[in-house]
This record gives structure tokens, C-alpha cells and sequence, in this order.
């Protein structure tokens, strides 16, 4: 996505993407090796951004007037935000079938799987005990519906597939009485007063937060992954959460859940997420890129859809690189995933099915993308990405510094004959084909 097209809301720390990680509890490093292992997961967007079609409750804040510039929901602020934070009476998601959700993730591939528990508007798609505003509320329509508790048969439909799962948490929430006060205008994003003059309110906020992550952890785990979002708490206007706190007693209830607080850098942010990008220096630290299938990460009828080739030169340029890729996909307001997604998942799953082996428990081989070589190394192999219309052309090997004792084509298994540190690309069904380079015995 080139930087005059970047959506607003897309927050920026490069510096934490190139520092180097701090001291780490055990479990963490070695689960840092395992999410690196999972290469590829899934992200939905789900919420009443969904019910609305709009981008997800961005245009609730004042200041951000990009995401109302091209389509608001309501001609002004007041109206909109009024009828947004009452469309817990509206959003009735009754064709909502985990399992199928989870099946058509496995298919496709995927490893691990983030859910959105909340986003900025407040709105819970869970049943915490520390909000009335929520999914199972008895003023939410879908409240009496067997599955109500979104988050608990989301999470339990992909691990029963052996899917990781994982919780994205907006730590700013909109509709919060803690955060923006009653009958205040807040002007943006952030907090409506300033908690270094309001810090009692302030610290009720903070224990609202430290609430529902433990809730999160405790009542809907095992988490693998708390993705934490919302940028600018914990970096701007004072508004600072007790981190330090907030781990250990998450880490209490889970040693190994990886924290992901999103931009802040530091010991909280075992991970880093390029979003809506492939980053042109590798980040220092365990990274993933976070990528839609769609031009928006929730749903919005008759959005644009990326091309499958489009969707796979990224998984490769990212895992060559060295990163994890994520991919966000926003099902509908009845409950299901748009047809446009499935059908980008199946022929994803349809890939990984014959190519798995060059991406699942790899690490990436970064030295060599400045030469539009694509490659990942396992086990002593490689292997060796190469476009569908680069099929029959000769290709230099020369510039790789290992050697290796054979080649094999992964589609077919034939062996691949090469002479002066040349071979010939064999055609390929697939936008991408893959060559193994195997090691010397």
C-alpha cells in the first residue's frame, strides 16, 4: 500500500520495529520460536461496523474525518453516533456457524487465528462481567441465541481443528464511561480529559482494561496471542496502563501468551506488526505482516477484493523476508464469511496443500530479496520461489552462498537438473512454483 493511500488510522513505530528485545521470560522466547513455526494466520473484524457496512468505528471519532469523507453513515456526528451505539439492536448474526468458519480456515491453511473481543466503539462480542454493552446483553437482539458468547465458540470451533487462537483488544474504548464521559464531546481518539487531571477517573479506566484481559485469558483460553491495538494508549496524552502488572497476572494464568501491544515497542511488544505492508528492512524483532483480502479489515458491502496473485506475491515476499503474514477477512452481519474471501482462502489452501513444505516451520532468507530471490530454509533446504510466467526460463543460481546436492521440483517431485549454477524453471499449474535446493548428505 504506498504511503498517499494509507488509511489514517494506521499507526507507525519504526524505531520499535528496529530495536532489539529486552530480557525475555523463557516461555516467551520459546514461544516466539513456535508462533514463527505457525507462518500464517487469520484475523476477523467483527462487530456493528458490520450491521453499519463501515469502517470499523472510525467514524464515530470527531477528528478523524477520513472515514467519513468518502460515505458517512449519517450526516452528522450527533446522529451517527447515537444510531451506531444502538445497533446492539439490530445486529442479529443468526446464520453464525463457528465450525464452518473454523473448517474453511483449516482449509486454507491457517495456523493460528485472532478474533476481535472489542473494538474502539466499546462494543463486547463476549459476555464480560464488566460491561453492559455487549453481545449477550439483554438489550442486544441476539442475546438469546445458543451461541451468543461469540468469543467462546469461536475460540472452541478452531481449537477443536487445531487452530491457535488468539484475542485482539482495542485498549481504547469509545463507549466507556471511564474513557470518553458522558455528555462530553471528545474531539478524537483519545481519552475526553486529560488523566493527569482526572487521574481517579483514570484509574478506574485502567482497572476496567486490566479486567477484561484477565477475563479474556482466564475464562476463554488457553490464549495464545493478546493483540493489543489502539496505538496511542500507553504512548500519548497520559494515557499509560500498568503494563507491568497486567503481564505478570496475565502471564500467571498463561506463561507463554505472547503480549503484542501494538506499536509501543518495548518488553510488551513481543512481536511487531507492519500493517497493510511488506517493510523494506526486515524488523529486528519476531514480526507479522497484517494484510486484508479486502480493501477494508471488516465488512463493507461490495468492497474490493485483492487477486489471489496479488495475496500470494505478499505471503512470499513476507516469509522470505522473514515474517509471519496475517490475514484479515470481515464476515458478514447475518454471521457468515463473504464468498469472496472463501473463495481466496480455498485456492490459497489449494496452494499450501502442494507447497506447504517451503512455508510451514521455515525461516526466511532476507540476504537475497535485494536480488529478487525469494527464498525460506528448513532442515539444511532450501527453497526457491519463482513466478508462474518465469516458468521455462533459465534462472542464475550463482548469487546463493550455500551449496546444496540436488534440486527437486515440489509440485512433482521429479528432480530438476541445473549446470554452471543454472536451471531451467519448470512450468507451474500455480501463480507461484517452488523449487527444493536439498542439502549435501
Amino acid at each position: 500500500m504506498s504511503e498517499n493511500k494509507k488509511r489514517q488510522d494506521i499507526i507507525e513505530n519504526k524505531a520499535a520495529q528496529q530495536e532489539a528485545y529486552q530480557d525475555l521470560p523463557s516461555e516467551i522466547v520459546d514461544k516466539l520460536e513456535w508462533f514463527q513455526d505457525q507462518k500464517l494466520g487469520i484475523i476477523f473484524h467483527w462487530g456493528l461496523y458490520s450491521q453499519a457496512g463501515i469502517v470499523e468505528s472510525w467514524q464515530l471519532s470527531k477528528e478523524d474525518d477520513w472515514a467519513r469523507k468518502h460515505g458517512a453513515w449519517r450526516s452528522d456526528l450527533t446522529t451517527l453516533r447515537h444510531d451506531y451505539w444502538n445497533l446492539n439492536r439490530e445486529f442479529n448474526p443468526v446464520k453464525f456457524n463457528p465450525n464452518d468458519w473454523a473448517k474453511a480456515a483449516k482449509d486454507a491453511g491457517f495456523k493460528y487465528m485472532l478474533f476481535t473481543t472489542k473494538h474502539h466503539d466499546g462494543f463486547n462480542m463476549y459476555d464480560t462481567s464488566y460491561s453492559d454493552y455487549k453481545i449477550t446483553a439483554a438489550d442486544s437482539v441476539f442475546h438469546t441465541n445458543p451461541q451468543a458468547d461469540l468469543l467462546k465458540y469461536v475460540n472452541n470451533a478452531f481449537r477443536k481443528e487445531g487452530i491457535a487462537t488468539g484475542a485482539y483488544y482495542s485498549k481504547a474504548d469509545w463507549h466507556s464511561p471511564f474513557y470518553w464521559e458522558p455528555n462530553s464531546d471528545p474531539q478524537g481518539r483519545y481519552a475526553s480529559y486529560d488523566p493527569e487531571e482526572k487521574p481517579e477517573l483514570w484509574h478506574q479506566f485502567q482497572q476496567f482494561v486490566e479486567n477484561q484481559l484477565l477475563e479474556i485469558c482466564q475464562n476463554y483460553g488457553p490464549i495464545d496471542i493478546l493483540w493489543l491495538d489502539a496505538g496511542w494508549v500507553n504512548s500519548m496524552h497520559h494515557e499509560q496502563l500498568p503494563m507491568d502488572e497486567i503481564a505478570q497476572k496475565i502471564w500467571q494464568i498463561k506463561p507463554d501468551t505472547l503480549i503484542v501491544d501494538r506499536t509501543i515497542g518495548g518488553k510488551y511488544e513481543n512481536y511487531v506488526t507492519p500493517e497493510q505492508k511488506i517493510p523494506t528492512v526486515p524488523p529486528k524483532k519476531v514480526w507479522e505482516s497484517n494484510l486484508t483480502l479486502a480493501k477494508n479489515w471488516g465488512y463493507v458491502p461490495n468492497d474490493q477484493y485483492k487477486s489471489f496473485v496479488e495475496i500470494l506475491s505478499s505471503i512470499v515476499k513476507i516469509i522470505s523476508l522473514g515474517g509471519n503474514v496475517i490475514l484479515g477477512v470481515g464476515p458478514k452481519p447475518d454471521g457468515t464469511l463473504p464468498e469472496p474471501a472463501l473463495a481466496l482462502m480455498k485456492q490459497l489452501g489449494d496452494w499450501l496443500k502442494v507447497f506447504g513444505e517451503a512455508v510451514y516451520s521455515t525461516r526466511g532468507c532476507p540476504e537475497y530479496a535485494k536480488n529478487q530471490l525469494y527464498l525460506t530454509k528448513k532442515d539444511g533446504n532450501h527453497y526457491l520461489f519463482y513466478e508462474q510466467q518465469q516458468g521455462g526460463e533459465q534462472k542464475s543460481l550463482a548469487d546463493l552462498t550455500f551449496s546444496y546436492e540436488s534440486v527437486e521440483n515440489l509440485e512433482t517431485k521429479e528432480s530438476i537438473q541445473s549446470s554452471d549454477s543454472r536451471i531451467t524453471l519448470p512450468e507451474t499449474a500455480f501463480p507461484f512454483g517452488v523449487l527444493k535446493l536439498k542439502a549435501d548428505k
